[in-house]
């Protein structure tokens, strides 16, 4: 499994990986569905890692930088090869926004 390409998820959020490096490295931009802002919601950059691995269902991780809103998210996740060829990404992440003090900090992570 290679993540070169376009993913989308259930809620219709799309993301486009570029060329995966020998490394791992990669980058690409997250295009979200949903979003917690008032303001337009605008592609943002994606830069993460790939584990290659001999039987193709790598796990990856990366982070997107949201450029319409003050917050960061962290993905992690694995590919799988489905019984029909069909490559699936399962993940999970965390989103962190900026909160204005340090007693806030308790509701800053999603």
């Amino acid at each position: 499994c290679t993540l070169t390409g376009w993913w989308e998820n259930d809620l219709g959020s799309k993301m486009q990986v570029f060329k995966v490096d020998n490394d791992g490295t990669f980058s690409g931009t997250y295009h979200t569905a949903v979003s917690n802002t008032q303001k337009r919601i605008q592609p943002s950059p994606l830069v993460g890692f790939q584990h290659m691995d001999e039987d193709g269902q790598c796990t990856f991780g990366f982070t997107v930088n949201w450029t319409f809103s003050d917050s960061t998210a962290v993905f992690v996740g694995q590919c799988f090869n489905r019984d029909d060829g069909e490559e699936v990404l399962h993940t999970s992440w965390l989103l962190r926004e900026k909160v204005d003090s340090e007693s806030s900090d308790w509701r800053a992570t999603r």
